[in-house]
């Protein structure tokens, strides 16, 4: 496993395998407000499970910068989790596919300013990563009394470059 990754721009293509792109490309599905909003309709794949409900919470992480070491993963496994952040500065997602019940090989994606994502139940991702003030998130996830939190502390620590 490589211990050096580059971040890539975050795109619906390169992050399908992990979950979805929330953004505003193309044009709107609809026009509603007497046609002054455009709709962008069900741009994610929501799921909290049978034991779950949605919920909407507020994160405010303490930035970090790049060159970034990543030393701990974690995943969702009853419900996915949406990250919207509430600022137009920058952050640094971290994603990795599954190998066997462990993260493997893994990705980081700079989005756009704008850009959310949402992570499929089970996905590998790294912690809340913003790279400038103020560090503000909406977070749809899943709510409910069963666990829904696996970490993973690597045992060498992977550097993220841009």
């Amino acid at each position: 496993m490589s211990r050096v990754i580059h971040a890539e721009p975050l795109s619906a293509e390169a992050f399908a395998p992990f979950g979805d792109v929330l953004d505003v490309a193309g044009a709107p599905d609809k026009l509603i407000n007497a046609g002054m909003c455009g709709r962008y309709h069900d741009r994610a794949e929501l799921d909290f499970g049978p034991e779950g409900r949605a919920g909407i919470s507020l994160f405010k992480a303490v930035p970090r910068s790049l060159p970034y070491e990543c030393d701990l993963l974690e995943r969702h496994p009853e419900g996915s989790q949406a990250f919207l952040p509430m600022s137009q500065a920058a952050w640094l997602v971290i994603v990795a596919p599954d190998d066997h019940g462990v993260p493997g090989q893994p990705r980081a994606f700079l989005p756009q300013p704008g850009q959310g994502v949402n992570f499929h139940r089970g996905t590998w991702h790294g912690v809340l990563t913003p790279l400038a003030e103020p560090g503000l998130f909406a977070v749809v996830d899943r709510i409910g009394d069963t666990s829904n939190l696996d970490e993973h502390f690597l045992s060498a620590p992977f550097r993220i470059l841009s």
